[in-house]
């Protein structure tokens, strides 16, 4: 067995962060929001966090390590049905990185994400908050905007109930998905499929690009954060 390096700092990084948001801001819509005073406040803070997480793994899709990118781990459909028949067959094939299923679920999760925060930021409670976008949309717009928000936002609830009982399954079957997000290296068992061209070697990418992409990413937070 080896224990290939898959996910870099950077995706790491975006994972737990996107975490952190995610629960944050269900919690201050979900619940009364205490301890905090505004909870809305907090909500449309973590979404502009969001926002920039969002944008760069969107940035970091493209031009980031090779696992990390959507051309790592987007399969055709064809590939994705043989996997799930294996899946559920009890012998899946080894990936390294995402399998077919699951690298699909990133991007439908990534889009689904990307209209939460994205929508939010045109949203008013007609009383104490209005997004920093919001004067720029008609109020019907705006009206129809919070309606799919809040619709996007059960579809997000679905999405990640999926993802938890992926983890499990595969954690079932011997793949410990959950601990490799943290440490970054995932035991295989002989070759990944998604083997790079050079072999098993490390999926790294320049630091001083990861700067530049982060820098990009910050760039719109900081913006709405003061708007």
């Amino acid at each position: 067995m080896t224990r290939l390096k898959v996910w870099d700092i950077p995706v790491r990084l975006f994972h737990w962060g996107l975490v952190g948001c995610v629960a944050l801001a269900f919690y201050t819509m979900k619940t009364d929001g205490a301890p905090f005073v505004f909870p809305i406040d907090i909500h449309a803070r973590a979404g502009y966090v969001l926002v920039g997480l969002l944008l760069f793994r969107w940035l970091w899709g493209l031009v980031g390590s090779h696992h990390a990118r959507f051309s790592g781990f987007l399969y055709s459909p064809a590939r994705m049905l043989t996997y799930a028949r294996r899946l559920i067959g009890g012998r899946p094939p080894v990936f390294a990185g995402h399998n077919p299923l699951g690298g699909i679920m990133v991007v439908v999760m990534l889009l689904s994400l990307t209209f939460q925060a994205v929508s939010g930021l045109f949203l008013s409670d007609d009383i104490f908050f209005d997004a920093p976008l919001h004067g720029l949309v008609e109020r019907s717009t705006a009206r129809t905007l919070a309606g799919l928000h809040h619709l996007n936002a059960n579809l997000l609830i679905g999405l990640i109930a999926a993802h938890l009982v992926a983890l499990l399954v595969h954690r079932l079957k011997g793949e410990r998905l959950v601990g490799a997000m943290f440490t970054g290296r995932k035991p295989l068992e002989g070759a990944p499929e998604d083997e790079p061209a050079g072999g098993l070697s490390r999926p790294t990418a320049s630091p001083w690009l990861a700067l530049v992409v982060i820098v990009i990413a910050a760039l719109p937070v900081m913006w709405l954060w003061n708007a």
